[in-house]
């Protein structure tokens, strides 16, 4: 018989020992009512997490049609019954930022970053960082969603599952003889055992995940993009918990140590990391710039007109010939020292979006070794839902708020009629497309 022949029977001879023991460990696991229950629970919570997203994602958006419409009749109504200038002051415009399809795995900054604002021509910066309040006991906790679901639940589980793999055996009588009976290979016993149970919890976790994605209308590649983020998370904690499992300890002082380090991993390190990345990197505050603006703008009507005027031409040089102001009040002046107050705030907002910046970059560093916050992260990052997703409809905000100034100040300095056909061309917010 001719070497190869032998190596294809010895193959063929491993392969059905592999599906001959997956099978009995696959029976054996069938009987396990613990582990029924256990993957039960995993399944309603990410049926409740998704569902929670969804719902939430739903309110959003319908929330935005609404205001959508009203927005439109109400500056049209305005427009009409206001005189010129009194009309812009008036106006509102609508901008928003529409939950892409994957937002409701992983809210993120939604729960506490403002995602809507009504603004006028006046000064901006107060109207960007005045925002609904939230709920306060959301804005500690967080929101319940597939996120922290699979960050922080999923491990508790894991945890349970298999931190008793040996010593459980040991405890019962039956270690010894499973190892005898595992022809020399004892370690395959283990991995099957252990990778049969995560891949029940993956598969528990993630079929809603699918369900939910496929309602929402999730492009294909961000939720594979997601499942995978998800298997290698799973991954991780089941290789911890293998390694741990077989430790020459009892099941209680396993799971202590299991549980121990899903804290230090979950919630110490990151609590700690924040505390001092908070500290080392200080910003001003939003109601810092609420307040600096609202001074500036406050002490427009008090200082010479003249100085207003100069502030403003200072940054806007093509209407130095139209600033004399001749009468007590006259609106170029008043949208002028809007003008100024933002100017005043300026070096406030760019040190606080700096800010918050450089905390995400150095969050993202401290995700490395807190492999929770890391999950989270990424799944923010998938749904656009991310500190920078936050940042980039601010940034939307200011440019739409300028194209509004650019749009009205040749009419404002020339003293032009504000007639219907004048507000032909009025710039419309455009938001970020919802699936892009």
């Amino acid at each position: 018989m001719g070497r190869r022949t032998v190596e294809a029977m010895s193959a063929r001879s491993a392969s059905a020992s592999v599906w001959s023991a997956l099978r009995r460990e696959a029976a054996f696991l069938a009987r396990d009512r613990s582990a029924w229950a256990w993957w039960l629970v995993v399944l309603f919570l990410s049926v409740l997490a998704v569902s929670a997203g969804l719902n939430e994602v739903y309110r959003q958006k319908a929330t935005i049609a609404h205001l959508v419409e009203a927005d439109r009749a109400e500056r049209m109504a305005v427009l009409k019954t206001r005189k010129e200038w009194s009309a812009v002051y008036h106006s509102f415009h609508l901008t928003y930022d529409p939950p892409s399809e994957f937002a409701f795995a992983a809210l993120g900054r939604r729960d506490d970053a403002a995602w809507k604002h009504r603004v006028r021509m006046l000064a901006l910066e107060g109207q960007i960082h005045e925002r609904d309040a939230g709920h306060p006991v959301l804005a500690l906790v967080g929101r319940f969603d597939f996120a922290f679901f699979a960050a922080f639940v999923l491990p508790l589980v894991l945890i349970v599952l298999l931190h008793g793999l040996r010593a459980g055996e040991r405890v019962a009588g039956r270690h010894d003889l499973l190892v005898a009976t595992a022809a020399g290979d004892s370690g395959r016993l283990w991995r099957l055992r252990a990778g049969l149970r995560a891949t029940v919890v993956f598969s528990a976790a993630v079929l809603p995940l699918v369900v939910a994605a496929g309602l929402s209308g999730t492009a294909a590649p961000t939720l594979l993009a997601a499942c995978a983020l998800l298997f290698a998370y799973v991954l991780f904690w089941t290789l911890v918990c293998a390694v741990l499992a077989a430790w020459q300890q009892t099941a209680e002082v396993i799971l202590a140590a299991l549980v121990a380090l899903w804290i230090l991993l979950g919630v110490v390190v990151p609590a700690a990391g924040r505390i001092a990345i908070d500290r080392a990197v200080p910003m001003p505050s939003g109601a810092d710039i609420v307040m600096t603006q609202r001074e500036a703008v406050n002490a427009g009507w008090d200082l010479p007109k003249a100085n207003t005027m100069a502030a403003f031409v200072e940054r806007h040089p093509q209407w130095a010939a139209y600033t004399a102001v001749e009468r007590p009040f006259e609106w170029k002046w008043y949208f002028a020292f809007q003008q100024v107050g933002d100017q005043k705030a300026q070096a406030l907002a760019e040190a606080y979006t700096d800010g918050r910046i450089e905390r995400d970059r150095l969050a993202g560093w401290l995700a490395l070794i807190a492999p929770p916050v890391l999950l989270e992260r990424a799944l923010q990052v998938l749904a656009r839902t991310d500190v920078r997703a936050s940042l980039a409809y601010e940034a939307r905000v200011r440019d739409f708020h300028a194209s509004l100034r650019e749009f009205y100040y040749p009419k404002l300095f020339r003293d032009d009629r504000l007639e219907p056909a004048a507000l032909e061309g009025l710039p419309e917010f455009s938001p970020r497309a919802a699936g892009r």
